[in-house]
């Protein structure tokens, strides 16, 4: 998902004043900001403010099409810029609106890749082409308020989104005219992710306390990660570009750092001790050259004490945001609904705590 719908959501008391949207673009280069009199488009790594567009209006969604002039926008807000039920394709360049797709219900979601537009309404998921803007596709779904959605930016198409039934992602893989239905979780799904090449699927339920990975091509699951034991609303789940990686973001305000293993599913748990401090080691691993997340100092019972914790992670402010990895790979970039930028550094060989390296703000709070 890796976005926050404020004009969804109860905005915490710290949010930035003017912000509706925050969005990242496909490969993580640019975070694009909708707020209530227009859009604006921040370069991530490193950060710095690249263009800004101005509306009499607010703008709900703004997603862009990699670094390129065109994007797609959709009203929202109490005075929204254009309808909610519409799509709109932005030319930058020209100021202008080139062509828009209308709907009976408001749009909850928009994807792009440079062959095809994804659109997202409560109960259905839309696919067009993009330069003739011709439906190709039509899938329905289990109500989907918050629009969940990904979809591969490069090579071969892959689709993932929440399917009919509680707690199972359907993947669509275009190139093959194959799906597959993931049985993800028990609960309702809350955030998926795609990495780059479309291969590896990322889940998260509604309750926020684990994340799995899939195979999309064999609907495989690959692995299964703790973030927490307390329930979170998670908002981003974003792989770095080698996929050796994946962090988290959720409105607990901590982000998590997880190394992507390629072994086989293991049974995840969250031990406590007698005083609710979470049982695991304050240390990584290195098994065979492979990095290994943290484990329960319990792990030898298994089961319940077998569990993946994050490799890395920093403790930010306690509001939604969205993360990514940076240039190097070797850091994380964190947007926060309050309006902050935070880049942090990570040791990819011992993990730990993050070091911030630095900070801005790109909004006011109210």
């Amino acid at each position: 998902m890796s976005c926050i719908h404020l004009n969804r959501i109860q905005p915490p008391p710290n949010s930035a004043e003017d912000l509706q949207f925050l969005g990242f673009n496909q490969d993580f280069s640019c975070v694009a900001a909708g707020v209530i009199n227009g859009f604006r488009i921040f370069n991530c790594d490193p950060y710095k403010e690249t263009f800004k567009r101005e509306f009499s209006g607010s703008i709900g969604i703004v997603e862009m099409l990699f670094r390129c002039n065109i994007l797609a926008i959709v009203g929202g807000g109490k005075d929204p810029a254009y309808s909610n039920q519409k799509v709109i394709l932005w030319d930058d360049n020209q100021s202008t609106p080139i062509g828009e797709l209308t709907f009976k219900t408001e749009v909850k979601a928009v994807k792009l890749r440079r062959d095809k537009i994804v659109v997202v309404l409560e109960k259905f998921v839309y696919v067009y082409n993009f330069d003739k803007l011709e439906r190709l596709r039509k899938f329905e779904t289990i109500p989907n308020h918050k629009g969940l959605v990904a979809l591969s930016p490069i090579d071969d198409c892959v689709l993932a989104f929440p399917h009919t039934q509680k707690g199972v992602v359907r993947v669509e893989l275009f190139e093959s005219e194959k799906h597959n239905l993931i049985n993800a979780h028990d609960s309702n799904i809350n955030c998926i992710s795609l990495n780059m090449e479309g291969t590896k699927l990322a889940t998260a339920s509604e309750k926020g306390t684990l994340i799995r990975i899939f195979d999309t091509i064999t609907g495989q699951r690959l692995q299964e990660v703790r973030r927490g034991t307390d329930r979170a609303d998670i908002y981003s789940i974003a792989f770095s570009p080698d996929s050796n990686f994946f962090c988290t973001s959720s409105d607990k305000g901590t982000i998590h750092i997880f190394a992507l293993q390629n072994g086989n599913d293991q049974t995840q748990g969250s031990p406590k001790d007698i005083n609710g401090s979470s049982m695991q080691s304050s240390t990584t691993s290195m098994t065979g050259g492979e990095i290994v997340n943290r484990k329960s100092k319990l792990s030898l019972f298994g089961g319940y004490f077998s569990s993946e914790w994050s490799f890395s992670w920093y403790k930010g402010p306690e509001c939604p945001s969205v993360c990514c990895f940076g240039q190097d790979s070797k850091s994380v970039v964190v947007f926060t609904a309050e309006g902050s930028c935070i880049k942090l550094s990570f040791d990819t060989k011992k993990g730990g705590e993050c070091i911030r390296k630095s900070f801005a703000r790109f909004l006011k709070k109210k």
